[in-house]
């Protein structure tokens, strides 16, 4: 109908009833209740909505892509509006959530909030214990140094690493810095949520008692 900004106009303008009562700023609207704008009923506040993907290799965490690349929400099927929380790397599979909760993305993606999110790093070679202390202890990125991390062998050729931040493609430059060879990264849990048997590219409903525990 309108951005908040428009809909705050709307309203300041006398535009805007709630059960046939002028709306004012802060006015609460219940499910149920009838709301018009210029004498036209509008449609019910939007379904809030919460789905979890394995996010497969080659996929944009966006919604849509100016070049017609394929991306989490056109592959999803998903018929509501919604989008991804945060952002996996193109080459980066696993865990993601999307949804049309505004709040519940923020609180999920904010630094303040330190929600742990664990990935699977796949390697070539070896991984010394130096190598694993130094990613624990936090490595130096172009725009600082990165928080304590995680960091715990899994199978053979894997290491599990938890953080709690989210710079852009931080794990891959973790890597490169303290030269673990990285070919495929996988996150497989964030805040208290498990992909577990997920196959890639297909996506699920949460549960409800997900949704309250995160």
């Amino acid at each position: 109908m309108a951005s908040r900004r428009g809909a705050d106009g709307l309203v300041l303008r006398g535009l805007v009833t709630i059960n046939g009562r002028g709306a004012v700023l802060g006015s609460d609207v219940a499910e149920g209740d009838w709301v018009e704008v210029s004498g036209k009923q509008i449609s019910n506040v939007e379904r809030k909505v919460y789905y979890l993907m394995n996010k497969p290799m080659g996929t944009l965490s966006t919604v849509k892509d100016d070049r017609g690349r394929e991306t989490v929400v056109s592959i999803s099927g998903i018929k509501e509006r919604v989008f991804p929380v945060g952002r996996l790397d193109q080459d980066t599979t696993g865990l993601l959530i999307l949804t049309n909760d505004g709040e519940l993305a923020y609180r999920l993606t904010h630094p303040k909030f330190g929600v742990k999110k664990t990935y699977e790093i796949s390697f070539d070679g070896d991984v010394s214990q130096e190598q694993i202390k130094r990613l624990s202890n936090g490595v130096f990125l172009e725009e600082g140094k990165t928080g304590r991390a995680e960091v715990v062998r899994g199978a053979t050729g894997k290491l599990l690493i938890t953080i709690k931040e989210g710079k852009k493609r931080q794990v891959r430059r973790m890597c490169e810095v303290v030269g673990v060879r990285l070919y495929h990264l996988k996150r497989i849990k964030m805040g208290g949520l498990s992909l577990g048997d997920l196959r890639e590219g297909e996506v699920r409903e949460l549960t409800q008692k997900e949704i309250e525990n995160i």
